[in-house]
């Protein structure tokens, strides 16, 4: 695992929030990380981390159709 350290500015116009856990669900999102990754990157288990994602707007479900129509054959 990689470890990278970031300088944020103290600023007032940036939330205060877990960027681990922000960063992790966009990297989710970008499909760059499995939720099982991302909620390890998180430091959250993989359900709270599911619902965590709403919280920054990102959908737990794919949105491409090659993807429901694998779900729905494996139904």
């Amino acid at each position: 695992m990689r470890t990278i350290v970031l300088n944020i500015p103290d600023t007032d116009r940036l939330p205060s929030f877990d960027y681990s856990a922000y960063l992790a669900a966009k990297l989710y999102e970008d499909e760059l990380l499995s939720a099982g990754q991302a909620s390890s990157l998180a430091n959250l288990s993989k359900r709270a981390f599911i619902e965590l994602m709403g919280k920054y707007g990102i959908s737990p479900f794919s949105t491409k159709v090659e993807d429901l129509l694998d779900d729905v054959a494996n139904a």
